[in-house]
């Protein structure tokens, strides 16, 4: 099964940008930066939100998006490349409605998954993303807050990184490298948890949208809409 397909129209922008794309040097500042907001910015939202629920899922759903942020920005700055070396670019309106579609599958695909993980263990016990929820359940600000950080700054930020330097990078090295090896480091991050299930999920997607349309966005849709929904759905159900 070959990934690599693009449109025509496109074709000459992937080449002058795969000439272009980030490499080993915006990886290893990219992974850097991103460690070290993860040590040091978990400690620092503890100790200000003084372990209330509400103020915790607001904050690390925060924290998630500008830490991949931040990220994506320093390995930017390593070359200054174009940000269409980083497959920031438009895509055709047809691949957003698709990308939606993806992002309802991933959904459907995640519920199953956990669904199974809970049957076997027993219990949903190390489930980090407990306090997302509390703070969703906090009342109509913190919802739309939630939403907010959850649904678009870490879908935006994580891709950016994930997808938008990790998996273009890998690239060089084919399409199956770059979408196993970018979901495998995505997942990764979010811990040996209960998290893992939609990160495989929500990654191994993207990374093959990345692969075909050869932009980040549509693994953004995907991610706002598992995350989104994945938010709301717990509240009307409840």
């Amino acid at each position: 099964m070959e990934l690599n397909t693009v449109s025509p129209d496109s074709a000459d922008t992937a080449d002058t940008a795969a000439e272009q794309r980030p490499g080993w040097p915006e990886m290893l500042v990219g992974a850097a930066v991103y460690l070290l907001c993860y040590l040091v910015g978990p400690p620092i939202v503890t100790a200000l939100t003084g372990g209330s629920p509400v103020s915790s899922g607001l904050s690390f759903a925060a924290l998630s998006g500008i830490m991949g942020l931040l990220a994506f920005f320093a390995a930017f700055a390593v070359r200054m490349r174009s940000l269409a070396a980083f497959n920031i670019r438009a895509v055709p309106v047809r691949r957003i409605f698709a990308a939606i579609g993806f992002g309802l599958l991933a959904l459907v695909l995640t519920r199953a998954f956990a669904a199974l993980y809970v049957v076997v263990a027993g219990s949903t016990s190390g489930d980090p993303q407990g306090d997302y929820q509390a703070a969703a359940a906090g009342g109509p600000i913190a919802l739309i807050l939630q939403l907010l950080f959850i649904a678009v700054l870490t879908p935006l930020g994580e891709e950016l990184l994930f997808r938008g330097v990790l998996a273009t990078a890998l690239s060089k090295y084919g399409s199956w490298i770059s979408v196993v090896g970018s979901t495998v480091v995505f997942a990764l991050a979010h811990g040996i948890n209960l998290a893992l299930i939609p990160a495989i999920v929500v990654g191994a997607i993207n990374g093959i949208l990345l692969v075909r349309t050869k932009s980040v966005w549509p693994g953004v849709i995907v991610h706002a809409v598992n995350n989104g929904l994945g938010t709301v759905l717990p509240l009307l159900f409840a």
